[in-house]
């Protein structure tokens, strides 16, 4: 629905302002009427720029979710009614896309639809494991403290994504600076000693031809080049997006030196943390871990999570096919089992999850101390190994006029 500003002057004469979304102006003026406004004036609001350019519109980030869950988690707790929460939660929102979908949500229960049931329909936004977990709430009565769970779970999940992430800055942008500097080298300042060297006569040394070889080609066939670049970044895509890519890919992954190891543990944070969460909401094992096992972002341990469901439903315990699996250490293992022994297995996966918060921060450390000498090594063998070739023929000259 369309939203209009007005402005309108109280029964004490007193002017206010504000914004009201309504069907059209009448309704606008004839709800502020009701409420005791005269003098009114009325405009509709003008549509942002991005809403004309659909690139322009963002997304909805986690943080968003975030604050949308602690907020409306404390407005039910209060009190407040669900329409008039969403209201003021659309009416303070800054990300222009979150709101649209907030007051969407508020015009679909208005007509009758529940909470869950509207959610549904922005997959993009609210996945399987929130659904699932407001629905939970909703037939229990206790939405406000799903939503305090919710909220404390997007944000140790949004703290955990965010140091895989910083992890990988550091060896991205030594590997995006050699790159350009390799091309900088290759197609601006080779040519110019190239030149320098066809005046100087004489034989060049086997480094400096090599060098000045692949910046020809590089001059030549840069396009070539870039062309190559793109169709392995495509093919690689599409082969990840087959079953069997991802198998090979994501195995790979696990059993790579020092990132793997970072990988597993991410991998145990990550569903303990999940799995704690939907189980002490109320959601059933089986359903949670077949949430749990879609938003793992690794299919082995999606595989592994699928067998496990499977094992359960057949009687077993949880523990049993976790340990077969071998990609969960026998510690977390173990905690499971006596979680499940006693019945407190959403507590213990809580602490697992905080431990491997933990670990994840110590291997973090650990791999951005081991990269960083190693991608010194290698931008210096790399660019200064060209730099050498290239003063090879001067110091050749030197030596000769010594």
């Amino acid at each position: 629905m369309p939203v209009y500003i007005w402005e309108g002057t109280t029964r004490k004469n007193e002017v206010k302002k504000g914004e009201t979304e309504a069907v059209d102006e009448l309704a606008v003026r004839g709800l502020l009427r009701r409420q005791g406004f005269k003098s009114i004036e009325i405009r509709k609001k003008p549509k942002d720029l991005a809403e004309y350019l659909p690139f322009l519109t963002g997304r909805v980030k986690a943080k968003n979710i975030v604050v949308f869950c602690r907020i409306f988690s404390t407005m039910i707790n209060a009190g407040l009614p669900l329409i008039q929460c969403l209201d003021l939660l659309a009416q303070q929102e800054e990300n222009k896309v979150f709101a649209k979908i907030i007051r969407e949500i508020k015009e679909d229960i208005e007509g009758g639809t529940s909470l869950t049931d509207t959610l549904k329909k922005y997959p993009k936004v609210f996945d399987d494991l929130f659904v699932n977990l407001i629905a939970a709430g909703e037939a229990g009565g206790i939405l406000d403290v799903i939503l305090a769970r919710l909220s404390t779970y997007l944000e140790k999940a949004m703290k955990l994504k965010s140091r895989v992430k910083g992890a990988m800055t550091y060896p991205i942008a030594v590997l995006v600076i050699s790159f350009t500097v390799v091309a900088l080298l290759l197609l601006k300042v080779i040519p110019v000693f190239q030149k320098m060297f066809e005046g100087m006569g004489g034989q060049l040394p086997g480094p400096t031809l090599m060098l000045i070889a692949a910046s020809e080609f590089a001059q030549s066939y840069w396009w070539v080049i870039l062309g190559i670049m793109i169709v392995v970044f495509i093919a690689f895509n599409r082969f990840y997006k087959t079953e069997k890519g991802r198998w090979t890919i994501d195995t790979l992954l696990l059993k790579a030196p020092v990132f793997g190891l970072l990988l597993k543990k991410v991998a145990v944070a990550k569903f303990s943390r999940t799995l704690s969460t939907m189980l002490s909401s109320g959601v059933p094992i089986l359903e949670a871990l077949a949430i749990v096992s879609r938003t793992s972002g690794n299919i082995v341990v999606e595989d592994a999570l699928l067998k496990t469901r499977q094992s359960i439903g057949e009687g077993e315990s949880i523990a049993e096919p976790l340990e077969a699996a071998k990609i969960f250490p026998p510690m977390v293992v173990q905690m499971i089992a006596v979680g499940e022994a006693t019945g407190a297995l959403d507590a213990m996966l809580s602490k697992i999850a905080d431990f491997y918060d933990d670990e994840v921060d110590a291997a973090v450390s650990a791999m951005t101390t081991l990269l960083e000498p190693v991608m010194m090594v290698f931008l210096g063998v790399v660019v200064g190994g060209m730099i050498i070739a290239m003063y090879l023929p001067i110091f050749k000259l030197a030596g000769a006029v010594g």
